[in-house]
């Protein structure tokens, strides 16, 4: 099985003016695959015919990738492209794809964070936004707090006037087994400040689900 298990995987790439770079760690790889190994014959597969020799690792290295959230910093991110600026009206950053796993059956969940904010002194560079959900979607979640972390982390971090999040997903554990129902979406939200005033909410609600051209 050893012999099966690949180099850690290092691939460079530049976005936003960072350098971002893919790390699969070599030992955790190497458990993680022996671990699949056993699930596959576990469910009746034999994982030494020629279509699953590498299945093993590809797998280990795709739930590494899927769950990087637990190795990234999302105040950080936040902080490391905070701006002074005298800009107090909504900031919205919407259609931010979300890729995450519930933490129940460990089956994925897609769908669409919408997420605003008023400045108070200071804003933050507008790819950070969809970073910052991405850090906490990339980890065993369940909706509900992957909106309320998005919020809390905005809020205390920028500090400012108001924030407010919105997820829509949908659930496969939801489509694939158990009711399976495959057109029902799970609409999730929180809000702080300002966001607390239904005039505010409101046009926030209505500005997510204008279609601008």
């Amino acid at each position: 099985m050893d012999n099966k298990i690949k180099k850690d995987c290092f691939e460079e790439h530049h976005l936003d003016g960072y350098e971002k770079l893919d790390i699969y760690n070599p030992s955790t790889i190497k458990k993680l695959a022996h671990h699949y190994y056993e699930i596959l014959k576990l469910i009746g597969e034999n994982p030494e015919r020629e279509g699953l020799l590498d299945t093993p690792t590809r797998v280990a290295k795709a739930m590494q990738f899927m769950t990087h959230g637990y190795d990234a910093n999302p105040e950080n991110i936040l902080k490391s492209a905070m701006f002074k600026e005298d800009y107090r009206q909504m900031v919205i950053v919407k259609d931010i794809e979300i890729y995450s796993m519930c933490e129940h059956h460990m089956i994925p969940f897609i769908g669409k964070a919408h997420v605003a904010y008023i400045p108070n002194g200071y804003i933050v560079g507008l790819s950070k936004i969809p970073r910052v959900v991405d850090a906490f979607a990339r980890r065993l979640q369940v909706q509900e707090r992957l909106t309320t972390q998005i919020k809390d982390c905005i809020q205390e971090t920028l500090k400012p006037l108001g924030v407010a999040v919105v997820i829509e997903a949908k659930h496969l554990c939801m489509s694939m087994r158990g009711i399976q129902k495959q057109n029902s979406v799970t609409t999730t939200s929180d809000f702080t400040g300002a966001f607390l005033m239904d005039k505010t909410r409101q046009e926030f609600l209505h500005l997510i689900s204008a279609h601008l051209s």
